[in-house]
């Protein structure tokens, strides 16, 4: 008798047919930091942005704050099972099976997103703690892309996307204010250059960080923003 662990059980779904159910969720914005992904781990990065995604969209459409609550603890029980008791079938799930084991670190963007269900208008330490729940997502995924040694920088630059995506998508005006502060604090400045494998999270930071200056929606998908992406996607600075 064998005393093999049993093989984690694959996908009922091809590459392909992920990315095909995903693709339509990301903003252009993450589309465009995909396209910069190294095959060996573009369906972990399209799990990382296609999982900010949903629970971007899972907030939007709950009503209340215990409603959105309740489907993020789905979430958070899901990711803290063994791949293999996941259902087949699910594209985001499939996704994340890709992470290779090391998917545990994606709670903290559940935890993250959860930080913005907090009583309105929302104190800088709710902004702050949602900024830092993808950072240390980002974090993860460097460890789990064989980049460890540049989680630090996976960090920082998840909280500086946060923040400036915060400051662009908020309607309060004080709680825009609280992210303006937090940024010009330095929050997840100055990560330098990263490895091919967080390329297309360079891109999201750095592609954020210009729609934050400018103030626009249009910055980051501009003819400069798509060269500004094309410099960073090579380069990694």
């Amino acid at each position: 008798m064998s005393t093999d662990s049993p093989a984690p059980r694959p996908s009922v779904l091809s590459d392909e047919q992920i990315e095909d159910a995903l693709s339509a969720s990301l903003s252009p914005l993450a589309r465009l930091a995909l396209a910069y992904a190294p095959k060996p781990h573009r369906m972990a990065t399209l799990g990382l942005f296609a999982l900010d995604a949903r629970l971007a969209n899972l907030l939007r459409h709950s009503k209340e704050p215990m409603l959105a609550q309740l489907r993020l603890s789905w979430w958070r029980e899901t990711l803290g099972q063994d791949r293999e008791a996941w259902p087949g079938g699910e594209p985001l799930l499939a996704a994340m099976r890709h992470w290779d084991g090391d998917h545990r670190g994606a709670i903290a963007l559940v935890d993250g997103w959860e930080a913005l269900t907090r009583p309105a208008p929302l104190a800088p330490e709710a902004l702050l703690a949602m900024a830092q729940g993808r950072g240390d997502a980002f974090a993860a995924f460097a460890r789990c892309v064989g980049c460890a040694p540049h989680e630090e920088a996976a960090r920082r630059m998840g909280l500086a996307w946060g923040l400036t995506d915060l400051s662009v998508r908020l309607r309060n005006a004080e709680e825009r204010a609280h992210v303006a502060a937090l940024i010009e604090l330095g929050h997840g400045a100055g990560t330098g250059a990263v490895p091919r494998a967080l390329r297309p999270l360079k891109v999201l930071e750095v592609l954020s960080a210009r729609r934050h200056a400018k103030g626009s929606e249009e910055a980051a998908r501009s003819p400069r923003a798509v060269l500004l992406a094309l410099r960073v996607g090579l380069l990694g600075r």
